[in-house]
């Protein structure tokens, strides 16, 4: 391990806020898994299926070391309790309104829940300090970005959603916070995170149910469309690596940010693949998994409002700082999420 670095410590408290989320569940397992505290903070809102948010919950009481809380980070009185009543030392805030369409649709939603309870985030850890914030941001807050791979270098002003304007705003936040009261925090810009238990919403999935079905796939731009495809394992594995070390102190001479404790990375697999592979691969484990022929068919459609041609993520600060690059390939990490599929959903 690179030198400096902190092992997980179990015997802190953690917060993670949408512990009912995809990401939010498998840290969760991950840190009760080596015996730590932690504290989950979930509305439960009706975004997606909500049977499968109750069947991560369910998964995570089993443990005696978990605490779950109802509550939505937008209402300042619960996100005060909380803090109150647990103390938490590392926050990691995985609360979010997700999806970029859908910001379309209910734009309050986002302002809502990503830039007020966002705020009650960072007012809470002003008032009772914390060691460390960790924070999801998103890939998307590249925008209409060109270069490619993504570097954490790059100038992030040109958001094409108002889900990626929201992300981007948690980190100017999150820095204002972190030079004005000392708080340590971290924004992880995570790129296409798939696998077992995933959203719903996301292509993949919604891919695999229609392949099932035999309807109709729809793929934008007319299929020239490319996105880093991160393995669930991978984040919480970068994640767990970030959670006990905050970020040093950054001292520039004659700078009002002189001993700043503020960091943003990539989370990504660095390895961008087109949808219709993404197709291709899933129709392969689907008729392994099922034993018989599973065929799509593609609808190419013009791009929508709010898309971006491809992401794609330099992780090497992440594999610098911590040991750690995401590396699942798309293949394994899609045989696990079909086998997952398949059993969860009864499929015959």
């Amino acid at each position: 391990m690179i030198e400096g670095y902190t092992e997980l410590n179990p015997c802190k408290t953690y917060l993670i806020t949408g512990s009912a989320g995809f990401i939010g569940f498998f840290l969760s397992k991950k840190l009760l898994s080596q015996g730590c505290q932690v504290i989950g903070l979930d509305n439960l809102n009706d975004y997606y299926d909500l049977t499968l948010k109750r069947s991560r919950l369910k998964e995570l009481e089993k443990d005696e070391g978990f605490v779950f809380i109802k509550g939505d980070i937008s209402d300042k009185k619960v996100v005060s309790y909380v803090f109150s009543k647990f103390k938490p030392q590392i926050v990691v805030n995985l609360a979010a309104q997700a999806g970029v369409r859908y910001s379309f649709e209910q734009p309050d939603t986002y302002i809502q829940s990503n830039i007020i309870g966002f705020y009650n985030i960072l007012e809470a850890c002003r008032h009772s300090p914390v060691e460390h914030l960790i924070y999801a941001s998103s890939s998307s807050v590249y925008g209409a970005n060109t270069k490619v791979p993504y570097s954490t270098q790059d100038k992030t002003d040109n958001p094409v959603s108002l889900y990626a304007a929201t992300k981007k705003s948690n980190e100017l936040m999150a820095h204002a916070y972190s030079h004005l009261y000392n708080i340590p925090t971290t924004g992880l810009r995570f790129f296409t995170v798939y696998g077992p238990l995933g959203r719903p919403d996301m292509a993949y999935f919604s891919f695999t149910e229609k392949l099932l079905q035999g309807k109709p796939i729809k793929v934008f731009n007319y299929g020239n469309c490319f996105r880093d495809f991160t393995y669930i394992d991978d984040v919480v594995e970068a994640v767990t690596r970030i959670l006990c070390n905050p970020p040093i102190q950054k001292f520039e001479k004659g700078s009002i940010l002189d001993g700043i404790q503020y960091a943003v990375y990539n989370v990504g697999n660095s390895q961008p693949v087109q949808l219709v592979e993404l197709i291709r691969v899933l129709e392969q484990k689907l008729s392994y998994a099922t034993g018989r022929k599973i065929m799509a068919n593609i609808e190419f459609l013009p791009r929508q409002p709010g898309d971006v041609i491809t992401t794609y993520s330099n992780s090497t600060p992440l594999e610098q700082n911590f040991g750690f690059k995401p590396e699942t390939s798309l293949e394994e990490g899609l045989e696990q999420f079909v086998n997952w599929y398949i059993d969860y959903f009864g499929v015959k």
